[in-house]
């Protein structure tokens, strides 16, 4: 499959298969993150898998949707902001090359026949308070991780998509 295929292929996954996640592949998504891209190659990030029922309910209270508990794995991507790297303006990279790391991971899940959905708007102190997160580390995003219990068809960027042109500008 080439990789606009499997591009294509990715979508946000809401309802999963109660089918425990093969390690191999579980160890395939982990290994797309090791190897993505970061500023200055510090990759500033701590992936933290939680399988354990008892810490997914509690991380469901950071995030009260009941598909979120269901997921087999939910994989929580922090940013160690001791690592990151700082622009001169003083930007912080480390959410960047979080996004990189878990965008990999995405395509590696579906690549995999696996489904995940990004997942930002959650209680960052009840997340921190969860997973006993020391200060510089920042959970920027939590990835569930599952079969899913449906397959969307590829064919919805055609529809679901801006087009090139509404994105795309020229010099």
């Amino acid at each position: 499959m080439g990789f606009l295929d499997v591009a294509k292929k990715r979508c946000s996954v809401r309802s999963f298969l109660s089918k425990e996640v093969d390690k191999e592949k579980l160890l395939q998504v982990l290994e797309a993150a090791r190897i993505a891209p970061s500023a200055c190659n510090l990759q500033p990030w701590k992936i933290i898998v939680v399988e354990n029922t008892q810490t997914k309910m509690k991380l469901y209270e950071s995030y009260p949707r009941d598909w979120f508990a269901e997921a087999p794995i939910i994989l929580v991507v922090c940013a160690d902001r001791r690592q990151s790297w700082k622009r001169r303006d003083g930007k912080d990279y480390g959410d960047v090359d979080v996004a990189i790391a878990v965008d990999h991971m995405t395509l590696a899940a579906a690549d995999l026949g696996l489904g995940t959905c990004w997942i930002g708007a959650f209680d960052d102190a009840k997340c921190r308070r969860v997973l006993q997160l020391p200060q510089h580390l920042e959970p920027i995003a939590m990835l569930p991780l599952g079969y899913p219990a449906k397959v969307e068809s590829p064919e919805r960027h055609v529809t679901r998509r801006k087009s090139l042109d509404e994105i795309v500008q020229w010099d």
